[in-house]
């Protein structure tokens, strides 16, 4: 019996390094993959702030590629008018100088001919007006910021290219 005992705690005991091992094992798998999942989140978030700056960079990249196209269009289109223009006769020349103008009088006028109906209509219809947050806040929506500044440009190109800016 005693021999039985011996034989079987032999066992045992030489069975132990392999399950301590076995454990052992088990925690520095799960202590490794712990390492990994914080390795990953960290590269990954890392990665997103990169990407997002790096979204940025290729956003303004873009924009500049835009700008400097639209740029090199216009210029294009500038030397294909002097081309044009430097063969045709002198009322076409004429013509196409009074274009511009033309079209901002135009857009003037409109802008002119709206406000002033939009104006008339709140003067004949008096219920519309209670207060003046009623008055602002109509003025807001005949003479808008937008058309303001259009108009503002227009005019400020209008009076500079006359030189009547110059003292």
């Amino acid at each position: 019996m005693l021999s039985l005992f011996s034989t079987l705690g032999g066992l045992l005991i030489s069975g132990l390094p392999k399950l301590l091992e076995f454990f052992q094992d088990r925690q520095d798998k799960k202590h490794e993959l712990q390492l990994a999942r914080l390795q990953t989140e960290r590269e990954l978030s890392l990665a997103a702030q990169g990407f997002a700056a790096q979204a940025r960079v290729e956003e303004i990249r873009s924009d500049q590629v835009a700008m400097q196209t639209e740029s090199q269009t216009t210029v294009a289109a500038y030397d294909h008018d002097k081309a044009v223009l430097a063969k045709a006769a002198s009322w076409v020349s004429s013509y196409v100088g009074t274009v511009r103008p033309t079209i901002t009088y135009i857009f003037v006028a409109e802008l002119l001919a709206i406000n002033g109906a939009l104006t008339v209509y709140m003067f004949m219809h008096p219920g519309l007006i209670q207060s003046v947050d009623d008055v602002i806040r109509y003025s807001e929506v005949i003479f808008s910021s937008d058309e303001m500044a259009m108009l503002g440009g227009i005019i400020g190109y209008w009076f500079g290219s006359r030189g009547w800016n110059k003292k």
